[in-house]
């Protein structure tokens, strides 16, 4: 540790200043790096969290949502409103506009970039929800209660859509696939999830394609042209690695990062965490790219303990976890369904609370909990266990989920 703790170095570097590069540099310092660390985000804000864009920013009821952190106080460097363009691991510098920046070792936290709608750029009224500045765009939007158009039901759609009901805005949401939550979950499962949008006032149209976005109004292939004095697009992200062209960084076909075990990549001392890398799980025996928050917190503290001690000292295989807030409903989900050989209900889908277990060879590796929180932190800890469970048991909603096991 000796030469790591001269100021003189570089030090650490993290490209993204969202939750992973954040928590990646809080960790660092938690875990007894006292070199350099330098903090690199292409917005001038001061870094922030995302969740509650899509809620209490954009409703106006925070102005934002800035982490709690004491950057100067842990000696953490900032340069924010710094875009990174390019790496040149041979010279151990990234490049951004404002000149090279050199590192000894370099984190990529860059995070995800959401996906646009063919032929809906510049047009007025169409809008992401993925910054700060966008929530900031949408809440005049919001609060004038105009008709909005949502294009996709996926999970960021929803709570938009869930906002804008609050708002008062009539809101219709538009789906290319002929369910919501397409490619998340089973389309038996999200089937009950699509009824939320009538009960709060929302039209939803699956298996719609949108033709062309125009201002004032969306077109379907199918003829039918919609109001939208706003337009929301959200169907879904990709990895932000697009400035990893030429580096020698290796990344899979969805343009993820593709990190070892213990989030090392390619190149020597080069790791990546959160929404940009996908990462080996020995748990379900495949390579996972998960796009939510709990991972963008978990991972840093592998990276960080792997970096102070200057090797592979910790492995990351967690059991995924994301939740969802829409339509009045709290939505949790741990695990990877992706493999299981069995589904089981835990409630009736049309109750206030119900949950989804999947299996895999008697093992519970997945849990969808709606309104009922104890099965999820009941059923993350078996997945975490890898406990045999009773189906029967398990099925069982009145049958305390850590008393399932086999």
């Amino acid at each position: 540790m000796s030469e790591q703790t001269e100021q003189t170095k570089p030090g650490v570097v993290i490209v993204g200043a969202g939750m992973a590069g954040v928590q990646t540099a809080v960790a660092l310092r938690e875990q007894g790096w006292t070199g350099p660390v330098t903090l690199l985000g292409a917005e001038p804000h001061q870094p922030y969290d995302r969740p509650p864009l899509s809620k209490a920013v954009l409703l106006g009821k925070a102005e934002d949502s800035a982490f709690d952190v004491d950057f100067e106080g842990l000696g953490i460097t900032l340069r924010l409103g710094t875009e990174v363009t390019g790496l040149r691991a041979a010279d151990h510098e990234v490049d951004t506009e404002a000149g090279p920046v050199p590192y000894e070792v370099l984190v990529l936290a860059t995070g995800a970039t959401p996906l646009t709608l063919p032929g809906a750029g510049g047009v007025p009224g169409v809008h992401l929800l993925r910054t700060l500045d966008d929530a900031a765009r949408l809440r005049p939007v919001l609060a004038a209660a105009p008709a909005a158009v949502v294009v996709g039901a996926g999970w960021i759609g929803a709570e938009f859509a869930t906002a804008a009901r609050e708002a008062g805005c009539a809101v219709t949401v538009v789906e290319a696939a002929d369910q919501v939550l397409a490619g998340a979950l089973p389309a038996e499962v999200a089937a009950p999830m699509a009824r939320w949008y009538e009960a709060a006032g929302a039209t939803l149209i699956t298996g719609a394609r949108v033709a062309g976005v125009e201002e004032g109004r969306v077109l379907l292939a199918d003829g039918r042209e919609l109001p939208a004095g706003a337009v929301v697009v959200g169907i879904g992200a990709r990895p932000a690695t697009d400035w990893l062209d030429g580096s020698g960084v290796e990344r899979g076909p969805d343009g993820s990062v593709t990190a070892d075990a213990h989030l090392r990549t390619s190149l020597p001392g080069v790791y990546a965490v959160g929404d940009c890398s996908s990462f080996p799980s020995a748990r379900y025996g495949t390579r996972l790219l998960v796009h939510h928050w709990d991972n963008a917190l978990q991972g840093p503290r592998a990276v960080a303990a792997n970096i102070v001690a200057g090797d592979a000292v910790q492995a990351y295989d967690p059991v995924p976890y994301f939740w969802s807030e829409q339509f009045g409903r709290f939505v949790q989900y741990a695990g990877h369904h992706g493999g299981a050989d069995t589904l089981l209900w835990r409630g009736a889908p049309d109750g206030d609370g119900w949950s989804v277990c999947w299996l895999r060879e008697g093992v519970l590796v997945a849990v969808l909990a709606v309104g009922r929180p104890r099965d999820l932190a009941q059923g993350r800890r078996l997945i975490e266990a890898g406990t045999p469970v009773d189906p029967a048991k398990v099925a069982d909603p009145a049958v305390p989920l850590k008393s399932a096991a086999a």
